[in-house]
């Protein structure tokens, strides 16, 4: 097992964002973390992370206690725009470069043609699409054996997602594992291989998408209906 979580919690003053939420994720499997804004998918994902502390509860990745070791095996792409405004998106490259050991310039380079961006462009200058685009870049260069992808269609115009899951699936191989957050649920219900849905800060429902189509006898956009309407 590449993560298991076991009855993690974690407040903001009084507030419980996550609460006993309790999963496992296997190698090599596509997961969606589905749920509306506000739910606790980000703070789950921070958690994970490293980026969280203060929380309780059992969090274990590949077998031993997540420690900040563990950090370079784990790429996470956040909601929050993380470049500094004077950047220009080839000086994402030298950032990265520099704090991850397993980032490929290489890989980078080729993704940002194919995400239409220009290398001399300033990050402050981007569209929020392009931005979006740029941090999927920067995340999908590293060759990790876990994705955290933070609601990683936010922004992205129609047209463009196609091509942004395209380079997901192409990234996705038996050795790593994939987390999308996200509630635009109809893109991703063809790509994933496990729903897990996030209410209040807890798990409403989890399983494989074969067993709950199964189980319920409906679609995971239909099951997202049902959970959250």
């Amino acid at each position: 097992m590449l993560l298991e979580c076991k009855d993690l919690k974690k407040s903001y003053r009084r507030k419980l964002a996550v609460r006993d939420i309790t999963v496992n994720l296997e190698q090599g499997r596509m997961y969606g973390l589905l749920g509306p804004n506000g739910a606790g998918k980000s703070t789950w994902m921070k958690m994970v992370a490293g980026l969280v502390k203060g929380w309780q509860g059992t969090l274990l990745y590949e077998g031993h206690p997540l420690t900040y070791r563990d950090k370079a095996g784990i790429a996470y792409m956040s909601t929050e725009p993380f470049f500094y405004s004077y950047m220009k998106i080839k000086d994402v490259a030298n950032y990265y470069e520099d704090f991850f050991d397993d980032f490929s310039r290489e890989r980078f380079y080729e993704l940002l043609g194919r995400m239409e961006l220009d290398a001399e462009d300033r990050t402050r200058t981007l569209s929020s699409g392009m931005a979006a685009k740029l941090k999927l870049a920067a995340t999908l260069a590293r060759d990790a054996k876990l994705y955290l992808l933070d609601e990683p269609l936010n922004g992205i115009d129609l047209v463009a997602r196609d091509r942004v899951m395209q380079t997901i699936l192409e990234v996705h191989s038996p050795k790593n594992t994939i987390v999308m957050s996200t509630h635009l649920v109809d893109e991703i219900e063809d790509v994933i291989d496990e729903a897990i849905f996030v209410r209040e800060g807890e798990i409403a429902l989890a399983g494989s998408k074969e067993k709950l189509h199964q189980d319920w006898d409906a679609s995971i956009v239909d099951l997202y209906r049902k959970i959250y309407g």
